[in-house]
């Protein structure tokens, strides 16, 4: 939730600050210029004053214009790791084929060669956070949806992220919608919780 704080335009917001009232003698060259006097010339004072507070205020009503985030969807999925394991046992490398995209697909065949135990975990955790992510949107999997277009890569630092393909990263970006994943793993199982945030334009 956003809290955003207006000052209120009020007789007593408008005028000068305490203690400029007292000061009603202008300088020498404005009281020549513009005429008036000293009522007139403290009435000048609080116009510029009240003008400069109302710009305040039309800025921070211009914030809520700005668009603002809320959640769209959240998914969580666990995953039995032994059943993924079941599963390669079966039907070999075509079930990875299966679930990965080309990039995941590479990083599987490089763990499974030096540890097959590290390929398993690797393609668990990848099953479970897209399971995660399918929920999350609303549409499990059900076109566009699609096991190889969404693909659970990894930023320099490590952090898990989601990069989508095809006509499933068109459908999501229309909505300008954001995916945030984490996933882990541990001896039997893997776990991931996704969210998905919308930009939502707000106006005054």
């Amino acid at each position: 939730m956003i809290s955003l704080r207006f000052d209120e335009v009020s007789p007593h917001s408008i005028l000068p600050p305490a203690g400029e009232g007292e000061k009603c003698a202008p300088p020498l060259g404005e009281s020549r210029k513009e005429g008036g006097g000293c009522g007139a010339w403290l009435l000048r004072k609080s116009f510029r004053h009240a003008r400069r507070k109302l710009a305040s205020c039309a800025a921070q009503t211009r914030l809520l214009q700005l668009s603002f985030i809320m959640i769209q969807g959240i998914g969580t999925d666990i995953c039995d790791i032994s059943r993924i394991r079941a599963a390669l046992d079966r039907h070999g490398e075509r079930f990875a084929e299966k679930i990965l995209s080309d990039a995941e697909l590479a990083a599987w065949r490089r763990r499974s060669t030096r540890w097959p135990e590290r390929g398993v975990r690797y393609l668990a955790t990848r099953f479970s956070a897209k399971e995660a992510f399918s929920k999350a949107i609303g549409l499990g999997m059900r076109l566009p949806m699609h096991w190889r277009l969404c693909e659970i890569a990894n930023r320099p630092s490590g952090e898990p992220m989601i990069v989508l393909h095809g006509g499933l990263e068109d459908w999501f970006a229309a909505r300008r919608w954001t995916a945030h994943i984490t996933l882990s793993d541990e001896n039997d199982y893997a776990v991931s919780f996704c969210v998905v945030e919308r930009d939502v334009e707000r106006s005054a």
